[in-house]
């Protein structure tokens, strides 16, 4: 098999109904038959926050994961990931964006560097104007880095990895009961309690995980080192292997500097218009539906957004195609419990 025939195979893959972790394992497995590869973090994002809800990391990265997380959300550098997502190209290499000056990128001088790693290729993977995921590859210390013509590959592969992950985020099931959940840590993110709500979110929320802390729960730690620039705490929304909504917050407690991260099941305003995305619904559309959950007419919806009745119309029909339902009241039944089809 050709290398155009292997690249139109994994873009195929991405519409197989896959979930984020076979997804990730796949696409891995046939891009290291396209190009060489000899380490890869490939995460799945809250595409609000940009903020991970679950990693893949290849060895050696692993044992950098505190280097990376304090590069990626507390230092200036290039090709930070919400900076790609913003970007109208949101593909770029390390060896591009420093024009051969790795060592001039903090994250190459404290954490790659001294992994043995060399260039890095980074993609925000976008769809509908969101982004559903990120991916990092990267290259043993050489005197080359990544060509044009790889770039150009994750360039194309990019929107279809972000669709396959949308999708694997569709459906459901009923959300869990429980308290929430809290874990206190440290000015350094150590941990310093769990509670007993906490140790069982985590363990919905990453059932087989390896490290101390679900990737979620460190990131949300992580940038909340730098909530001062932020309009607000973190907050991110996660879905389980089980189907269910977590949403995780982390705040600072003010007298001691140590950071709590609050677990607990998502409610349906917590979701909000983040279900929409989910569903590819175009802005105009979200508009239009946002509305229309909190029980406005057709005519209050014209008048407010002054639009005329057969937009609007058009915008619910769209709403129902997209996810999956028949009329408006199936179509609040849908999002308000996640119970809805792909669209």
């Amino acid at each position: 098999m050709g290398a155009a025939d292997r690249l139109e195979v994994l873009i195929q893959r991405c519409y197989a109904g896959l979930d984020a972790d076979a997804l990730r394992s796949e696409t891995l497995v046939r891009l290291r038959k396209l190009m060489t590869i000899d380490a890869a973090f490939f995460a799945t994002v809250d595409p609000a926050t940009i903020l991970f809800t679950s990693v893949s990391a290849d060895e050696p990265l692993g044992r950098s994961t505190e280097l990376f997380l304090a590069n990626e959300f507390g230092q200036d550098d290039v090709n930070k990931f919400a900076a790609l997502a913003a970007e109208p190209d949101p593909v770029n290499s390390l060896g591009h964006a420093t024009k051969g000056d790795w060592p001039s990128s903090a994250r190459y001088v404290d954490v790659m560097r001294p992994l043995g790693l060399g260039d890095e290729l980074r993609a925000a993977l976008m769809s509908n104007g969101r982004c559903w995921g990120v991916i990092c590859l990267h290259r043993e210390d050489a005197s080359t880095g990544f060509t044009e013509q790889e770039i150009q590959l994750v360039r194309r592969i990019g929107p279809h990895l972000a669709e396959g992950l949308r999708r694997s985020l569709l459906g459901g099931s009923s959300q869990p009961e429980g308290a929430p959940g809290v874990i206190i840590l440290d000015a350094a993110l150590a941990v310093v309690s769990v509670s007993a709500e906490a140790e069982h979110w985590m363990a919905e929320l990453d059932p087989e995980r390896r490290t101390e802390l679900p990737a979620a729960v460190m990131a949300a730690a992580a940038q909340l080192k730098r909530v001062h620039e932020l309009p607000k705490a973190p907050h991110l929304k996660v879905r389980t292997p089980r189907g269910h909504w977590l949403a995780l917050h982390a705040s600072m407690l003010p007298t001691t500097q140590q950071v709590a991260v609050v677990i607990e099941s998502a409610s349906a305003a917590q979701l909000g218009s983040f279900l929409l995305d989910l569903h590819g619904l175009t802005p105009a559309q979200q508009r239009v539906t946002e509305l229309l959950l909190k029980g406005y007419s057709t005519r209050q919806i014209v008048e407010r957004l002054c639009l005329s009745p057969h937009t609007v119309q058009e915008h619910v029909r769209a709403a129902f195609d997209k996810v999956g339902v028949g009329s408006r009241r199936e179509l609040v039944t849908a999002l308000l419990t996640g119970s809805a089809s792909p669209g």
